[in-house]
């Protein structure tokens, strides 16, 4: 099966070519691309793939610009960072997805629903209107602006603004969120860990355990622990000891960079 990538994130496209391969050894991975231009003279000089996995924010631009510009003849699974709730319309229009970071598991599940598809449509797309799935999640999906760029943070008697690139860290301890600034400064948050998830954005912050979110550059060192959990080193230090579990180490990797 000939299968072409379109991901402008050097080290996500080695991962997902990596997956790709412990899946399937029998894929071959046609191509690399990085851009709307670059996938539009792909597809005017060579044949159409078996299967595209196609981010959708790429860096000149979505890739649903290239559905717009050329006719795409073989199946897509998507990759997004765009939450499940905003992603419901490709469901009901039968194309996968996969929501980043991605994990192993999730690629399994993704190609063994586009063999299943295949069986019973060959090489078609099972008439799928790609141009009216984009129009359903452009119109559908949470804004990129949704995503929190600063809070407004307690320091004692005084509120403080504070914008999220100066945030290490939150966590929670006797049942109040904190966060930890670059700087050092502990400051109180009138959210929860639950709450801060969706509103922060999934590349730059991850919900390590209960107790913690933290963002890639805090990490400062990661030990393997007992029974495959994963036990993090956080700068700023942080007096509690932070672990990832075994069922969540494989899919912290990937969003580390792996």
């Amino acid at each position: 099966m000939k299968v072409l990538i379109i991901e402008d994130e050097f080290l996500a496209a080695k991962q997902l070519q990596a997956m790709m391969l412990e899946c399937d050894p029998a894929i071959e991975i046609v191509g690399v691309l990085d851009s709307v231009e670059s996938t539009i003279q792909w597809f005017n000089t060579h044949p159409s793939p078996d299967l595209l996995l196609a981010d959708i924010e790429l860096a000149d631009g979505q890739s649903f610009s290239v559905f717009e510009q050329i006719e795409i003849k073989c199946p897509v699974i998507f990759t997004t960072a765009y939450d499940e709730f905003a992603l419901q319309a490709f469901k009901v229009h039968s194309v996968d997805y996969l929501l980043k970071p991605i994990n192993e598991e999730a690629l399994r599940k993704s190609l063994l629903k586009f063999y299943e598809l295949k069986k019973l449509y060959g090489t078609s797309t099972a008439s799928i209107d790609i141009k009216m799935l984009a129009t359903l999640l452009r119109d559908s999906t949470v804004p990129s602006d949704t995503y929190r760029d600063r809070f407004l943070l307690r320091q004692g008697s005084r509120l403080l603004p504070v914008e999220v690139n100066e945030i290490a860290y939150f966590y929670t301890k006797d049942r109040v969120t904190f966060v930890k600034t670059w700087d050092k400064r502990i400051l109180s948050i009138d959210y929860h860990l639950d709450e801060l998830e969706k509103i922060l954005h999934p590349k730059q912050f991850y919900r390590a355990n209960r107790q913690f979110i933290v963002s890639p550059k805090s990490v400062n060192k990661i030990h393997i622990h007992f029974h495959n959990r994963l036990k993090l080193e956080l700068s700023p230090v942080n007096e509690e000891e932070v672990y990832i579990s075994r069922e969540k180490s494989t899919d912290f990797k990937t969003w580390m960079g792996e």
